[in-house]
């Protein structure tokens, strides 16, 4: 039997880049995914079509993680369609790159808008449904995970409304964590370096994205792949002792690798 059999998993921000490979990869352990986005609507059916072509089982949710409302009403959609809700993985996140001093505030807010308030959203309703499911007698817990990055505590410049978002997210998970320990549910982040997504297009050319990742200790930038690899360790039941802990897999990107080269700032 695979490791998430039957188990029903949300993913916020499942229509491309990590989220996508988190959704297929949740699928293929598995469970039935319900797949989160607000745009790229070809690009999640594209990801529920795959899922169902290996033989897997997805739905379609479109909902903007920024409004609470719209977060309550898609749990409660799943719950009513699935009967519950086991997983949950906040991803979703947005972020525009700019000095704080001269960022357009409306990007400033529409990144904290849906990279922290979409995930505490996401967490809250999921961990209701949980709870609620456990108060009418069911013994199962559940497990959710939350997207954070290392620029948690590594400031990347030009990014404080993401590095600011991202540092809410720790805390908030290990906050989390404590809380729903009596309800079985299990929290933990996943902390990913620099992965190889549609989104870093935004901000750079190809040829720049591929010449920095030949710059990093591990000689290249990661694949969401390796990401959902991480998500489904954690997901999974034999991993019940670990709840409030930080999974880092970034290819060695936030150890001390440039003092190495005798320069003692990075490159």
């Amino acid at each position: 039997m695979s490791a998430l059999q039957d188990q029903i998993a949300l993913v916020t921000g499942a229509s491309r880049g990590i989220g996508r490979a988190i959704a297929l990869a949740l699928a293929e352990a598995g469970a039935h995914v319900a797949i989160n986005y607000r745009s790229h609507d070809g690009e999640a059916e594209e990801v529920a079509a795959a899922i169902r072509q290996a033989g897997g089982s997805a739905s379609l949710h479109r909902a903007d993680v920024a409004d609470q409302s719209a977060v309550d009403a898609l749990v409660e959609r799943i719950v009513a369609e699935r009967g519950r809700l086991d997983i949950a993985v906040t991803n979703a996140c947005f972020s525009d790159r700019e000095p704080f001093y001269d960022a357009d505030m409306d990007g400033f807010h529409r990144t904290l808008d849906v990279t922290m308030w979409g995930a505490f959203y996401t967490l809250r309703a999921a961990s209701r449904a949980m709870i609620a499911r456990r108060r009418a007698g069911d013994e199962r817990g559940g497990s959710i995970v939350v997207i954070s990055s290392p620029h948690a505590y590594v400031p990347v410049p030009r990014a404080m409304a993401y590095n600011m978002s991202k540092a809410a997210l720790d805390q908030m998970a290990r906050t989390a964590a404590i809380e729903l320990a009596e309800f079985r549910i299990r929290v933990n982040l996943i902390h990913p370096g620099w992965i190889d997504t549609p989104g870093e297009r935004k901000y750079a050319s190809e040829e720049q994205i591929q010449r920095s990742g030949e710059k990093l200790p591990w000689g290249r930038l990661g694949q969401p792949e390796e990401i959902a690899r991480g998500v489904v360790f954690v997901c999974d039941p034999r991993s019940d002792y670990m709840t409030g802990s930080s999974l880092l897999i970034d290819g060695g990107i936030t150890l001390p690798w440039w003092a190495s080269r005798g320069t003692g700032v990075p490159e």
